[in-house]
């Protein structure tokens, strides 16, 4: 009987040490995840946590490891590897996400929140490539009218050179294709970080001005600046 009791103990004492064990893997937050991110994105990547919750913290960090690792890609790679990350997340409307008709959230936001629209989507793309090194002129957020879908819609553009045809990064179509097979989708006016065009039928547009012109485009300038500063 006592040989029987202390293997009932030894048995509960090795349980003991795999739950403990389990328990560190499943809470504690793995090394990997911190590997390559700098403090400042470690930082801000534990206070996302702290207001959307533990998983949005790792979907911060994944963000950083993403430009980390796509540094020495090719374009073609990068914009691969961009469009398909952030097409993970889920697609709600501003009314039901924010509580407004329209809101422009940045990359934090977005990934916080792990969903956004189609405004949502094409920013984080746009500022994860202008953080891997894209030049702005090579990049235009481009407001367009989605046919099929009868509604208004933004993709983003990448101009291998100024009169090529663009690329097109879209959250509805998820491959990468040139915007002349995009037959869907009408464009209406496109921006970056400094100027804004009116479409036209063909060509890169019409230059109108600044994109500081734009009052939700500006709003999330200035918030982007306050959270990452």
């Amino acid at each position: 009987m006592k040989k029987r009791f202390n293997s009932f103990f030894s048995f509960l004492s090795r349980a003991k040490r795999f739950v403990c064990v389990l328990l560190i893997v499943c809470f504690i937050p793995p090394l990997w995840l911190y590997a390559d991110v700098s403090e400042k994105y470690r930082t801000l990547a534990k206070q996302t946590g702290v207001i959307y919750g533990s998983s949005a913290e790792k979907r911060i960090l994944a963000w950083r490891r993403l430009i980390d690792d796509s540094k020495s890609l090719s374009i073609v790679d990068q914009l691969t590897q961009v469009n398909n990350f952030f097409n993970q997340m889920d697609f709600v409307d501003d009314i039901k996400l924010w509580g407004k008709e329209d809101y422009w959230a940045t990359p934090i936001e977005f990934l916080g929140m792990q969903a956004g629209d189609c405004e949502d989507f094409t920013i984080a793309k746009y500022f994860t490539l202008r953080e891997l090194g894209v030049p702005d002129e090579q990049l235009r957020l481009v407001y367009v009218k989605a046919l099929t879908l009868n509604q208004h819609h933004m993709v983003l553009a990448y101009y291998h050179k100024p009169t090529s045809i663009p690329v097109l990064l879209d959250n509805i179509d998820k491959e990468l294709k040139p915007a002349s097979t995009r037959n869907d989708l009408l464009p209406i006016y496109s921006f970056n970080a400094e100027n804004l065009w009116l479409s036209k039928e063909k060509g890169r547009g019409v230059l109108v001005g600044g994109s500081s012109r734009l009052s939700l485009w500006t709003d999330l300038n200035n918030r982007l600046n306050t959270i990452t500063n």
